[in-house]
This record gives C-alpha cells, sequence and structure tokens, in this order.
C-alpha cells in the first residue's frame, strides 16, 4: 500500500471510531479514559494494517515443457559409390612358388649314411623365363649335395621338379637345408608359399632302424656247400655228405627242447665241412649277429662226443671270404651264446656265411644254431 493511502486511511479510520463512540447506547455509563480509548483504537488499526500488508505467500508456477520442433537434421552429403576395384599389384619378373615334395617328405626318416634324392615340384609365378637360373644351397646342412645345380628352362605358369642327390649324415638327428633359385644375374629371387618368402628345404631325421635278419627263416634260400659239393636244404639227416635242415622240438645238450633250431651237420669225414652262404643283407649301424650254439643230445639223452668250430663268416661284392668270429664246441651239457658287433661292416652289403667244421671224427657232430638273427639289441 502506498504512503499516500496510509496517510489518508488512519485519520479516517480514527474519526470513524469517534464517532461511534458518540452513538453507542448509553444504557451503562461508562468511565473510559481517553488515552485508553485512543491505545485500543491504534491496536485496531494497526491489526488491519498488518493484515492489509502482508501479501500472500507466492509460488513460482510452473512452466510448461517446450515443445518440439520438426527442425530437419541436415545430414552430410556422402560421395557416390562407385564399382572401381582396387588397384592390382604389379607382376614381378622373378617369382617362383613352391608347389609340393615330390619325395623325401618332411621327417623322414633315414638310416645313418644313407644315400637319397630330394625332389621340389616349383612352379615359375613370374613373367619372366628362366634362362640360365639354378638352384642354389642356402644354409643348413647341404648333406654332402652339389651346389649350384643347373635349372632347365621354364616358361612363365610352368612347373619343373629340381632334384638334389644328398646323404644322410652318420649321426642320429635331425636336419634341415635350405635351397634358393638365383638368376642369371646372380640375384636371388622370392619364391611363394616357401619358408619366409624366398626358399624350400628338405627335412630328415636320421635314426638307426633295423629290418633284422633271420637266418633261420632265410636258411632254404641259402646255398649250402660241403666237401661233397652243393647240399639240398631240409636233409635227410643220414646223407653222408652232410646236411642243412631244420630241427625243432628236438631235446638239446643241456636237455631243452629249442625253437628255431637250424642243424647243420658236416661231412660225416673226419674233418669236415658244411657251410651256408646266404643272400646278400646291408647292414645297420649298431646291428648284432646272435645266437646261441651247441649239439644236439643223442637219443638215449646223453651228450655224444661231438666237437666242431662254429664260424660266422662274411662276403662283399664276390670278393673272398672274411672271417667276423670262431668258436670252438665239444658236448659238455651247456649251450654257448655267441654276440658279433657289425659295425665294422655298417652301411655295406654283404653275404653272411655260417660254417662248421669238425675237430677230427665227425660222427656225432650233430651242430645246431639256436636262433641265429642279425638285429639291435
Amino acid at each position: 500500500m502506498s504512503k499516500l493511502i496510509r496517510q489518508f486511511f488512519i485519520p479516517s479510520i480514527l474519526f470513524a471510531v469517534i464517532l461511534a463512540s458518540c452513538n453507542l447506547p448509553r444504557s451503562a455509563p461508562q468511565t473510559q479514559e481517553p488515552n485508553a480509548i485512543f491505545t485500543q483504537a491504534a491496536l485496531t488499526v494497526q491489526a488491519q494494517l498488518s493484515q492489509t500488508a502482508t501479501p500472500a505467500p507466492f509460488n513460482t508456477p510452473t512452466l510448461p515443457p517446450p515443445q518440439p520442433t520438426n527442425t530437419a537434421v541436415v545430414l552430410p552429403t556422402l560421395p557416390p559409390v562407385t564399382n572401381t576395384s582396387a588397384a592390382s599389384p604389379t607382376p614381378l619378373c622373378d617369382l617362383g612358388q613352391f608347389v609340393k615334395d615330390v619325395s623325401i617328405p618332411d621327417g623322414t626318416t633315414l638310416t645313418p649314411g644313407a644315400a637319397f634324392t630330394k625332389t621340389w615340384r616349383i612352379r615359375n609365378a613370374g613373367t619372366c623365363t628362366w634362362s640360365g637360373y639354378s638352384l642354389v644351397f642356402d644354409s643348413g646342412d647341404a648333406m654332402n649335395a652339389t651346389s649350384p645345380n643347373p635349372i632347365p628352362t621354364v616358361a612363365p605358369g610352368q612347373e619343373v621338379d629340381l632334384s638334389v642327390n644328398m646323404t644322410a649324415p652318420a649321426a642320429n638327428g635331425s636336419y634341415r637345408g635350405y635351397w634358393r633359385i638365383r638368376n642369371a644375374s646372380g640375384v636371388f629371387i622370392p619364391i611363394l608359399s616357401g619358408y619366409q618368402g624366398k626358399s624350400f628345404f628338405v627335412d630328415i631325421k636320421v635314426a638307426v632302424t633295423s629290418a633284422g635278419y633271420d637266418f633261420y627263416t632265410r636258411a632254404p634260400s641259402a646255398v649250402w656247400i660241403s666237401g661233397a659239393g652243393t647240399l639240398t636244404f631240409g636233409g635227410p639227416d643220414t646223407d653222408a655228405n652232410g646236411f642243412a635242415m631244420y630241427a625243432d622240438s628236438k631235446k638239446l645238450e643241456d636237455g631243452t627242447f629249442g625253437s628255431k633250431v637250424l642243424e647243420t651237420h658236416p661231412q660225416w669225414v673226419d674233418n669236415g665241412v658244411i657251410s651256408g652262404r646266404f643272400p646278400a643283407y646291408t647292414v645297420v649301424q649298431g646291428e648284432h649277429f646272435t645266437a646261441k650254439i651247441g649239439f644236439l643230445a643223442l637219443p638215449d639223452g646223453s651228450c655224444g662226443a661231438g666237437n666242431v668250430k662254429f664260424q660266422l663268416n662274411y662276403r662283399e661284392g664276390g670278393g673272398p671270404v672274411t672271417p667276423l668270429g670262431e668258436w670252438t664246441k665239444s658236448c659238455d651239457g651247456t649251450l654257448k651264446a655267441i654276440d658279433v658287433d657289425l659295425t665294422p661292416l655298417k652301411g655295406k652289403t654283404v653275404e653272411f656265411i655260417l660254417a662248421v667244421l669238425a675237430n677230427g671224427s665227425s660222427g656225432q657232430d650233430w651242430a645246431v644254431w639256436i636262433r641265429p638273427q642279425i638285429a639291435i639289441p
């Protein structure tokens, strides 16, 4: 309320109060002091002023949410789609590609010192004809191979088989040799699908493996000879020229009954001889000849008077007969085990010869070889 209204309103109120007091009925006389009347009127006016002057509490109005607009989103302008393909790499003049191992797959196991031929199939994947190119040993194990090796003319897209003669190392182990192709200018060319994109390799293992040699099984194939000439394997055991035959399940001088028993009786003369030359065999490192030697027991179970020399000999390439071992044995109720290390013959192809020589009379020389064989112990 403004100041002017207040100035006008207050005197008017006071005047009304005074006027009203003059018109009140006078049933009972009142004795009020003028100051009291004024004070009461002032308080009444003050209360009204307070009610009038105090404004109502103000509440902040809640505004409605903004209405959505239809403002369009501006999209970036994309370049038009085209079907243009990526640029192809420039073809190379000199480029090879490994196709496959033709021989000696990776990890092939060979015997020590074995000769072999490694062959790779390679494609000319470049645009230039290979003329005057060569196969060259790069690194690793050469395995006694010759390098470089000339490559025949190969047109682009054509495949060629490249071969190298090698020899397996003498010691057991794993071996690998890397090879590359060199052009006529002396530059090595890259190899697709090759090792590190530049080479290809031969990978072998060298280990002692033995197929073994069973003299018992091969006895019918041996050439049997005595002083009387060539003998037929299989007896009979009454042949005075000597005989060679199987004697399985017969009682031996030690009282046992053996299996894989090869009986070789010399010619029935003093100091008679019988020998069997077996088909050739290539000796592998680590192999041994093993057998037990002795005599058959007599029909009454006694030992008899047998006394001979057992021999193991060999012949290489039709050459002279060379001894490997000799054991003198008499019929004494025991069998003798023999073991010959064939290391000096490793890698050689030889004919082994089993021989029995009578020491004097041969009348009771029922000599036997029990499980004669070559194997790695």
